[in-house]
């Protein structure tokens, strides 16, 4: 079987919330897909690893934030590679209330969301939520899956549904040991000031190992 097909199947790049115990709380999800119309229910597929399971099935509702292609990539980062038991990811990041849910302001949509169902895989819950309120936020195309690997060279985070092993960086390269993004840029990264940022997952500089 070759795993690259499922790379023909279309996807966005998300922001799940939830509130866990009064706190904001989320991770990025790239599965997630309207079911129906009406009512208008909308599905998410999250790691049984991610703390923002436990948090959705315990608080009962979530949000699904929409990305565009102008989106700070740092909230990658932020809500991909760290864990809500660990940070509160929230800190720092503009966000608003609507619909009794935490919304990112940095998003071209939202769709806020009561569960009504759920599915158990192996790995994954699927979440099945039915629309409680939705609206579009700023301008911008969404970000899809591809744009994300294509354009801002985004690696995917091992508790994702799409998660596929790649092959190490050559050696001599320097990388992001937090999102494993891989520095291909012009200027020699000893030379880069120290206010530069991985451009995936926002860390500084002294994040970066040479392989």
């Amino acid at each position: 079987m070759n795993a690259k097909a499922f790379y023909a199947l279309s996807y966005g790049v998300y922001i799940v919330s939830t509130w866990d115990a009064g706190s904001p709380t989320g991770c990025v999800a790239n599965s997630a897909i309207q079911v129906t119309s009406s009512p208008a229910t909308v599905l998410v597929s999250i790691n049984k690893n991610n703390y923002t399971n436990k948090c959705i099935a315990s608080c009962g509702h979530f949000a699904l934030s929409v990305l565009h292609q102008g989106s700070d990539p740092a909230l990658i980062g932020a809500f991909g590679f760290r864990s809500g038991k660990d940070v509160k990811k929230f800190e720092g990041v503009p966000y608003s209330v609507r619909d009794k849910l935490p919304v990112i302001d940095d998003a071209c949509a939202y769709i806020c969301c009561r569960v009504i169902d759920r599915m158990e895989t192996a790995t994954h819950t699927v979440f099945l939520g039915e629309a409680i309120g939705a609206d579009t936020l700023q301008n911008g195309a969404p970000m899809t899956y591809a744009y994300y690997h294509s354009v801002l060279k985004g690696k995917t985070a091992k508790n994702a549904p799409t998660y596929q092993a790649e092959a190490p960086a050559a050696e001599g390269k320097w990388v992001c040991s937090v999102c494993g993004h891989v520095y291909e840029g012009d200027v020699l990264f000893e030379q880069l000031p120290e206010s530069w940022v991985c451009p995936v997952c926002g860390q500084p500089r002294r994040v970066f190992q040479k392989q």
